[in-house]
């Protein structure tokens, strides 16, 4: 058999897998195939100079290359990328896992030790690794071989299962029994292993099955099903390159973190691949189930080579997939936090969506940072060292939820783990914590640990108490009558009537007793959220079979199940808790079909409705805070300064002066905002809009000082808004220059200022606020606009005739200048005088020496005002998008008799160019969903007439309410494909 038509290097990868997927034989069938022949070698086979040891084939591996690893984008970060391995050595790998029979043989009654087999010839399980490499040293020793690991001491649960080799090591050099590497089960299982010959969720009937009836062309049986298997290595990262002889990574993190293989009867056909490499829980050494056993390797590997346990360098590539917008609409306030741990490098992250535009910050530092929980006033988290299901010593801190991490504090006690925040009765903030986090199946070893609470003031731990026996981690009640814990079974701690948890009180174990974990208990309404196994009673309860973790379900204070959620398809659960302070809302990861916590998503429990907050690689533990008191923050509003927005300064201060008040009086109410120049200021007739809406139109107003008010004004405080009109007034596009503070333009008004100073109150702002700035509104407002903010313009004087429209505002030929590529060619088309008197010049370069012009600056930085107008159109689209709002983009009809000129309108530049730039805008409607555009000059070729219009460059009242109309008629269709 040709193999890839090489003769020295096999290299398998995942995507060769299905080519060289073969059919298994029976027992009676040949143990060789050509492959096998060339590859694999076992005692009924003529192995020339090999040593075969019972039940055990040779696998010649020497010079041959194996891809371990994968470069599916949707794999676990610790599965990518595929990474070559070499061999320059042969080894013997089992033909089958190790049975309980044979375990049993050999080991039963050692360190107190005893299995229970339903068959002898079963795969053994719930072992643990240790249990795994003790098994190896005792069989090397009983063959009278040197052992392939050593170690200084050990320690065994009450079970007589080993939990810690002290001094462990490795010795890959030595001639004996050992678990196979990583890289050695894959060379083994993808010469011929065939998935679709497993026993796995489709035909084991959920249990473990004899070994050896379902084999591959090579002997080897049960690589894939049956039994997940362990191997030899701690989990690391791969990296690009060829590694030679890879036994693994140097240590497993500060979890101690473990290498499986191959799926089990549980598993669905579509999750068994080669590149796999964990479990729905995290493996350590000391983890066992019923669906984890091993095989056994033997013989020794000379120069083996290892990777540091992080791999390499990987870059975390997060982005939040919401908006804050979103988040207020949920929750009635944006001021909301989120905190998870990034597991690609185990630091603290999280998101403020009080900001205008969030982002996710990353905490670093040499901190393991597992189940962050954040503080009752957001503004803290804590934060432990250990997880969830694994025992183990941990440590709990406590740090200020800002960039730099600040406020570092440890709880100075010998173990701590699994930290939340409660404010008790008396109004202390106290952490809850248990000494040990770990698997709470077995009662005695669960009733070992305890709960603890500690009080934390002013940046300190207070003297830590102890509340009662058993780690329960799950939260306490408000009321002190309940406690829970999920870490293999839900346990309940009830407390007797008249009492709490913390004196008389029931421990239960709820749910039958079937496999549980993610318990997180509601404080107020007391519903327990917790992630199952698709147990019995689950499955009973939800009408239908579902996969693991696929499930969220919710019990009542009694353990009695009310409801429960379905993960999106093609995802499941993971690490849920309660959003705090909510009584329906859920906060979890997703896991993909391999594994990847690729989400942080929001989960209404009510109603069952998801939504996506962050995506990464891997996203872990989240923690999501909204505040109890849901009203606006109350601040000591300055009086001399909010609603101060009168300054004699320019006209864009004085219009928008009268703006504002209207602005903070329809802000929770209104639904369409139109933003832009005079032509909006007078053609958008707000109150005619059968939504609600407001007219924010100033003179000036180009596309920087839109973008501003949208940003800081409309965005951050009125959370109704679905459509934004603008005015698309290009021939005014290089008013302002984006190098200076658009707050310059506003005249300096303490209003102004003071809000930007503010950051435009991400929080909210009271009714006491609102008041101050009625309370200091000009009193002529009511002269200029009306309720909406539109200035109805009641003349009918018509379109100003040709001669009327031949009076320019500077030279229409300043568009030259601003569509060349520098100053030089600008020098080369017209004279100095011309390039000097134009009026964008005027405003970009003040100076009135062209030599000057030229030292200081070339044209490009003139030419950045006027292109970042559509920078910032761009932007404001993209802004728009975050937060599901519609842009509609409108160019007001003008006098038609420019077209007769060759200038766009008043203020210039050249049809030429106006058409390029429009030509430019119209195209990014094709890209952007939420950007559409209504064409109502169309160079003069309009349906307005004369008498519509009030001059040449604005419609009178009649002209506003058609165009209106136009634009309340496309808002109406735009709702409809919407549905």
């Amino acid at each position: 058999m040709k193999i890839f038509g090489m003769k020295d290097t096999l290299i398998l990868s995942v995507a060769a897998l299905s080519i060289i997927f073969l059919e298994s034989c029976s027992d009676d069938s040949p143990t060789q195939t050509e492959m096998g022949s060339s590859l694999v070698c076992s005692l009924r086979d003529n192995c020339p100079g090999a040593d075969l040891k019972d039940d055990f084939a040779l696998v010649r591996s020497s010079g041959k290359t194996i891809v371990v690893g994968t470069n599916n984008k949707t794999a676990k970060v610790n599965e990518r990328p595929e990474m070559d391995v070499k061999f320059d050595y042969d080894y013997q790998l089992g033909l089958h896992e190790v049975t309980c029979g044979e375990f049993k043989d050999l080991m039963n009654g050692k360190n107190g030790l005893s299995l229970e087999c339903s068959q002898s010839v079963v795969p053994v399980v719930n072992v643990t690794y240790y249990d795994a490499v003790l098994f190896a040293n005792a069989k090397s020793v009983k063959f009278k071989l040197d052992t392939a690991y050593s170690y200084s001491s050990a320690e065994f649960d009450k079970n007589g299962h080993c939990v810690l080799l002290e001094g462990f090591k490795f010795n890959p050099n030595v001639d004996a029994y050992r678990l196979p590497t990583e890289a050695e089960w894959i060379f083994a299982a993808s010469l011929s292993a065939n998935v679709e010959k497993s026993w796995n969720a489709d035909n084991s009937d959920f249990k473990a099955h004899e070994v050896c009836k379902k084999k591959d062309e090579n002997g080897f049986c049960d690589l894939y099903g049956n039994v997940t298997e362990w191997v030899n290595d701690w989990l690391g990262n791969f990296r690009d390159t060829t590694i030679t002889n890879f036994v693994g990574a140097t240590n497993g993190g500060s979890l101690g973190e473990r290498v499986i293989k191959g799926g089990s009867f549980r598993s669905e056909p579509s999750a068994i691949n080669v590149y796999a490499r964990g479990d729905v829980y995290t493996v350590t050494g000391t983890s066992s189930s019923e669906y984890l056993g091993f095989r056994l390797a033997y013989g020794k590997i000379s120069n083996p080579v290892w990777l540091d346990a992080s791999g390499e360098v990987v870059a975390s590539n997060m982005s939040i997939v919401t908006s804050s917008k979103k988040i207020s609409s949920i929750f009635g306030v944006s001021r909301s936090r989120l905190a998870f741990r990034n597991d690609v490098t185990g630091n603290l992250a999280y998101v403020d969506f009080a900001k205008i535009s969030p982002t996710i910050v990353e905490i670093k530092d040499s901190l393991g940072v597992y189940h962050p929980d954040i503080s009752p006033d957001g503004k803290r988290v804590a934060f432990c060292t250990g997880q969830e299901g694994i025992s183990g010593n941990s440590a709990v801190y406590v740090r200020n939820l800002d960039a730099e991490g600040t406020g570092l504090v440890k709880l100075d006690v010998k173990s701590a783990a699994i930290p939340r925040w409660r404010v008790l009765e008396n109004g202390d903030t106290v952490i809850v914590y248990v000494t040990d986090a770990g698997n709470n199946k077995d009662e005695s070893v669960f009733k070992a640990a305890s709960t603890w609470q500690v009080k934390f003031a002013n940046g300190k731990f207070g003297e830590p108490s102890k509340l009662f026996d058993g780690a329960y981690h799950g939260g306490i009640s408000d009321d002190e009558k309940l406690t829970v814990s999920g870490a293999r079974l839900l346990r309940a701690r009830i407390a007797a009537k008249e009492s709490t948890v913390k004196s008389k009180a029931e421990d239960e174990v709820w749910y039958g007793g079937e496999q549980a974990c993610n318990a997180s208990l509601n404080k107020t309404t007391k519903k327990t959220l917790f992630l199952d196994f698709a147990g019995e009673t689950g499955t009973k309860f939800v009408g239908s079979k579902y996969r693991t973790h696929e499930r969220m379900l919710i019990a009542d204070d009694g353990g009695k199940l009310v409801s429960s959620v379905a993960a999106p398809s093609g995802y499941t659960f993971d690490h849920s808790e309660w959003v705090q302070n909510d009584e329906t809302m859920a906060v979890a990861t997703l896991t993909n079909a391999d594994g990847a916590h690729q989400k942080i998503a929001l989960v209404n429990t009510k109603d069952g409705s998801i939504l996506n907050l962050v995506e990464g690689e891997e996203l872990w533990h989240p923690s999501f805070w909204t505040p109890s008191d849901k009203t606006p923050v109350a601040s000591d509003w300055d009086a001399d300064s909010v609603g101060h927005y009168v300054s004699a300064a320019n006209q864009t201060n004085y219009l928008l002066s009268h703006k504002m008040p209207m602005f903070w009086k329809l802000k929770d109410t209104v639904e369409v905002v139109g933003l832009g120049n005079s032509h909006l200021w007078a053609g958008f007739a707000a109150p005619e809009m059968s939504k609600p809406a407001m007219n924010m139109g100033v003179v000036p107003c180009d596309m920087h000082c839109m973008h501003y008010l949208f940003k800081n004004y409309v965005l951050n405080h009125c959370p109704k808004v679905k459509y934004v009109v603008l005015s698309l007034d290009i021939d005014l596009w290089y008013n302002i220059d984006p190098r200076t503070d658009i707050n310059a333009g506003m005249g300096g008004a303490l209003g102004f200022a003071y809000d930007q100073s503010h950051e435009f109150y991400p929080e909210g702002v009271d009714d006491k606020f609102v008041e101050m700035v009625m309370d200091n509104a000009s009193d002529d407002i009511g002269e200029i606009l009306d309720a909406h903010g539109w200035h109805a313009a009641t003349e009918n004087l018509g379109w100003t005739d040709e001669n009327g429209v031949s009076v320019m505002n500077g030279d229409s030929t300043w568009s030259d200048c601003l569509f060349n590529k520098n100053l030089a060619n600008c020098l080369v088309d017209m004279d100095q005088n011309t390039c000097l008197s134009t009026y964008t010049m005027d405003v970009c370069v003040p100076d009135t020496n062209l030599n000057m012009c030229l030292a200081k600056s070339e044209l490009n930085q003139c030419l950045a005002i006027f292109s970042g107008d559509v920078d910032k159109l761009r932007e404001l689209v993209r802004l728009a998008k975050e937060n599901d709002i519609t842009v509609i983009g409108v160019m007001f009809p003008i006098s038609p008799y420019y077209k007769k000129t060759g200038t766009y309108g008043r203020h210039g530049m050249r049809r030429s160019h106006a058409k390029a730039l429009i030509d430019e805008i119209e195209a990014m409607t094709e890209s952007k969903s939420n950007f559409v555009i209504m064409n109502e000059n169309n160079f003069g070729d309009h349906d307005y007439s004369t008498s519509l219009a009030n001059d040449a460059d604005h419609l009178n009242k009649d002209g506003a309410k058609k165009i209106t109309a136009r634009i309340d008629e496309l808002i109406k269709s735009l709702d409809g494909k919407s549905k």
